[in-house]
């Protein structure tokens, strides 16, 4: 069976797609599957894509969406572009089914499954549906959330709560071994990431923070390449007993090992932030950027008690002292993990595998018959 997967930009859209076709391959041989990502070039979906050996397609796309008149007309083509390279693509792999996650660089992809009659699955990390996932939604098969926040935006009668997806590394990681891999001490780690891309608000604020909260736990740093240079120049000038406590890295894959050695995190609200801190049970300063996804997945997140809200323009002044805060009162940093557990959903990605499998199932044609 053959199946088409796409959503990119960040890693919060790219990783449920990658751990739905894991999950694919452990309940199918993967002989017996074809699998390819659609996405833009030089994306991260395609860096993400290439390290799971999943084979990789460009293909054009544009924002649409506030931009200027001449950026959005240009959009326009470029999504014309990408739709019309879609469905020679989907009509060439003979796709079973589609699985997108939300974007813009989905949005060829899902208008050309319904051109192609191709069955689409579309999934919604965030708490609040952009517009390419409404529209999206009501061209899919079947849409699937992380939560139940936007069903209220959404067609409920072909729409499900399956939680955000998780690579396999969160269900079998340990803090232990995890402290070990990462080389982290015994006492309080805090972990400070701006996902795939970096954040320089998030890098900024700790960098002058560094004396206070050094003092009260070592860092794992996730500075994003851009910024890991300036970072990393930064450390080199802390006296070395504090240098020792402060690691720094441009990114890291094994997030489940970052999450599962960390005490507390402070990180951007993008999606992942409803699906890994919860799996770690891992409490969180979020930070939302200036996206109103973000905003409303950490007001999600803090209304549901396992994380607490940190705007932006009050970082430089609040973190430190937040961060003191929460690692000096070890009884609300455990409720916190409690809250963040109940909001795990260790089953997603099977249960999206399974139902990408049904839509795959209801129009799949043997080998032996013309499609």
């Amino acid at each position: 069976m053959r199946f088409v997967f796409a959503g990119g930009g960040t890693g919060g859209h790219v990783y449920p797609a990658l751990s739905v076709a894991a999950a694919l391959s452990s309940v199918a041989p993967r002989n017996e599957l074809e699998l390819l990502y659609l996405g833009r070039a030089g994306a991260p979906e395609e860096r993400l894509a290439g390290l799971e050996d999943i084979p990789f397609r460009a293909i054009h796309a544009g924002q649409i969406r506030g931009q200027s008149p001449r950026q959005t007309a240009a959009g326009i083509c470029r999504l014309g572009q990408g739709l019309v390279e879609t469905r020679a693509i989907l009509a060439a792999f003979r796709a079973d089914a589609v699985f997108a996650t939300g974007g813009y660089a989905s949005m060829p992809v899902a208008l050309a499954a319904r051109w192609t009659r191709t069955p689409l699955l579309v999934f919604l990390p965030d708490v609040s549906p952009g517009w390419a996932v409404r529209v999206a939604a009501r061209v899919a098969t079947l849409v699937a959330t992380s939560t139940d926040a936007p069903l209220k935006d959404l067609p409920r009668r072909k729409t499900v709560v399956t939680g955000y997806p998780l690579r396999a590394g969160f269900a079998s990681v340990g803090r232990q071994s995890a402290r070990e891999h990462l080389e982290l001490g015994a006492g309080p780690v805090l972990l400070v990431t701006g996902a795939s891309t970096g954040s320089r608000a998030l890098n900024d604020a700790v960098l002058g923070a560094l004396p206070g909260l050094l003092d009260v736990c070592e860092i794992l740093h996730l500075t994003g390449s851009q910024d890991a240079g300036r970072v990393l120049e930064a450390r080199s000038r802390l006296p070395d007993a504090a240098r020792e406590r402060y690691h720094v890295l441009a990114y890291l894959d094994e997030m489940a090992d970052a999450m599962a050695a960390a005490d507390l995190a402070v990180m951007r609200a993008g999606a992942s932030c409803l699906g890994e801190p919860a799996a770690a049970g891992l409490p969180a300063i979020l930070v939302p950027g200036p996206f109103s996804d973000q905003r409303r997945n950490a007001e999600y997140m803090a209304h549901s008690e396992a994380a607490v809200l940190l705007d932006q323009p009050a970082l430089q002044e609040r973190l430190e002292p937040m961060v003191r805060d929460l690692l000096a009162s070890p009884e609300r940093l455990a409720r916190m993990a409690s809250a963040a557990r109940r909001l795990a959903h260790p089953a997603a990605s099977a249960e999206l595998a399974g139902q990408l499998l049904r839509l795959a199932h209801a129009s799949w044609e043997p080998e032996s018959c013309a499609r």
